[in-house]
C-alpha cells in the first residue's frame, strides 16, 4: 500500500522537480508528506467545526 505511493511520489520527484540523489527524494517525500497531513488536519478541523454548529440548531 505505502510501497506504491512512495514509487508514485519518487517518480513525480525525478520527472519534475529533478531530485537526482536518494537523499533528495528523502527530504522531498518528507515534506510532502508532512504537507498532507496538515491538509488532513485541517479537513478534520473543518468537518468537526461543521458537525458542532449544525449539532446545535438541530
Amino acid at each position: 500500500m505505502f510501497e506504491q505511493a512512495f514509487r508514485n511520489i519518487d517518480d513525480i520527484l525525478h520527472r519534475d522537480a529533478g531530485c537526482a540523489t536518494e537523499l533528495d527524494y528523502i527530504e522531498q517525500t518528507s515534506w510532502i508528506l508532512f504537507l498532507k497531513y496538515l491538509d488532513d488536519l485541517e479537513q478534520i478541523k473543518k468537518r468537526f467545526s461543521i458537525r458542532r454548529f449544525w449539532g446545535n440548531y438541530s
